[in-house]
């Protein structure tokens, strides 16, 4: 197996588990060298409570193909995000893709709750959480990031920049957290293009993370058994396929071309030609306007 990433080196920060820890996955498995962080450690959970573990990711990631290195990291606070870039700059002297993943609102909101009905502490701790995280990570990063050309900064966030314009997504606080992250990467073009590097929006589909197999009552191998309760979950998709995309961006001379631009996995797949894990090329967000947002029966057919 070729590894066009065997000397790069990355950051997913927010890689416990979800997208986070299938992008670090698909980043290993192209060779690279990946530091994973979170607060969920062997050690310690965060307020999610849930098992997963930033050293589980590092040794997937080993596991994968590349080198894992997991550091217990709190974006929130400056001082630990600095520590952790500082060390990367020691190990390595270089920082070739920054996947800003951090998320951890998943507790947070309520299913289209207004404003003035949300609880306002869960709203502003998932803006800090979801957008505050992200631009304190850019800020300590992106120096070393820019130290040699050709680097790449994902924004992880959910929908499209073209699906989120026109739709309402899930409450006040959810939609503000994730349209902004898709501005941010906008801007992070904008400031990085001229110095020689890329920042993408990437989204993936409807993830099968560990939450919603949980969610469903239902494990990876047995997804489609959820099938019964969410007919139109059949559209959805690994976290490793968000993984491809990134790892396909990173291995692409010519990423610069979608420097700025809001991407998604199942587009990227078009793009690049990689697959899922099961060999299908799930088009996510084609179907739920196509389909599922229209009320049609659910029916994946030329969207997988």
């Amino acid at each position: 197996m070729t590894q066009p990433l065997r000397d790069k080196v990355a950051l997913v920060a927010g890689a416990t588990r979800g997208a986070g820890r299938g992008i670090a996955v698909e980043l290993g498995a192209a060779g690279a060298t990946v530091y994973v962080t979170g607060r969920t450690t062997r050690a310690r959970r965060s307020e999610y409570d849930r098992p997963e573990t930033i050293e589980d990711t590092a040794d997937l990631v080993t596991e994968a193909g590349g080198r894992g290195i997991a550091v217990p990291t709190d974006h929130l606070e400056p001082a630990q995000v600095k520590a952790l870039v500082d060390r990367i700059a020691a190990e390595q002297g270089r920082l070739d893709v920054l996947v800003n993943d951090i998320w951890g609102g998943e507790t947070l909101f309520d299913w289209e709750a207004p404003v003035w009905e949300h609880d306002l502490d869960k709203g502003l701790r998932l803006l800090r959480l979801a957008v505050e995280t992200h631009a304190i990570t850019s800020h300590h990063a992106l120096p070393l990031l820019l130290c040699h050309p050709g680097g790449l900064v994902v924004e992880v966030t959910d929908g499209t920049a073209d699906y989120n314009r026109d739709h309402y997504r899930v409450s006040f606080f959810y939609d503000l957290a994730k349209s902004s992250v898709l501005r941010m990467a906008f801007a992070l073009g904008h400031e990085l293009g001229p110095r020689g590097a890329t920042a993408v929006a990437l989204t993936p589909g409807w993830l099968r993370s560990e939450i919603m197999l949980d969610h469903f009552g239902v494990r990876e191998d047995k997804w489609r058994d959820a099938l019964e309760k969410e007919p139109h979950f059949a559209i959805s998709e690994t976290p490793r396929y968000v993984g491809r995309a990134v790892a396909a961006l990173a291995g692409d001379p010519d990423v610069a071309r979608f420097n700025g631009a809001s991407l998604s996995s199942g587009g990227l797949a078009q793009e690049y030609g990689f697959t899922d894990l099961d060999g299908s090329r799930p088009d996510s967000w084609r179907y739920l306007v196509e389909v599922q947002d229209p009320g049609r029966p659910a029916d994946v057919t030329g969207y997988r």
